[in-house]
């Protein structure tokens, strides 16, 4: 009986762990975003500052060509962790299904232990 108390405590703490994965995922792409979002707005006041918005124009401001290939490569790593969080929540998926799974046999075997 022990261990299918063991394997419950498990099955909890993997499921717990995927939740705090995906949570941090999350939380990565949102940051990702923010950041995106700032440079962006750099990058327009940049332009706006020199006139210039043409990225292939010869005296374009270089901190904004640096900004925008920042930019670009934060939207780059979001499309990545968007794909491990799919992952992620796919994993979560099948650790909940077996934590039902085994929390249903915990629970008959306590039930069978108490009427006999």
């Amino acid at each position: 009986m022990k261990s299918r108390e063991s394997l419950v405590r498990l099955k909890e703490f993997q499921v717990k762990e995927k939740q705090r994965q995906l949570s941090q995922l999350q939380l990565m792409m949102s940051e990702f975003e923010r950041m995106t979002k700032e440079l962006e707005n750099q990058i327009t006041f940049e332009e706006k500052k020199s006139g210039i918005s043409d990225p292939a124009h010869f005296a374009y401001p270089t901190f904004a060509k640096a900004a925008r290939q920042r930019a670009d490569n934060l939207q780059v790593s979001v499309r990545e962790l968007k794909v491990q969080q799919d992952a992620a929540e796919l994993a979560l998926e099948e650790v909940q299904a077996e934590f039902a799974k085994a929390a249903a046999l915990e629970e008959r075997d306590s039930g069978a232990r108490m009427r006999a």
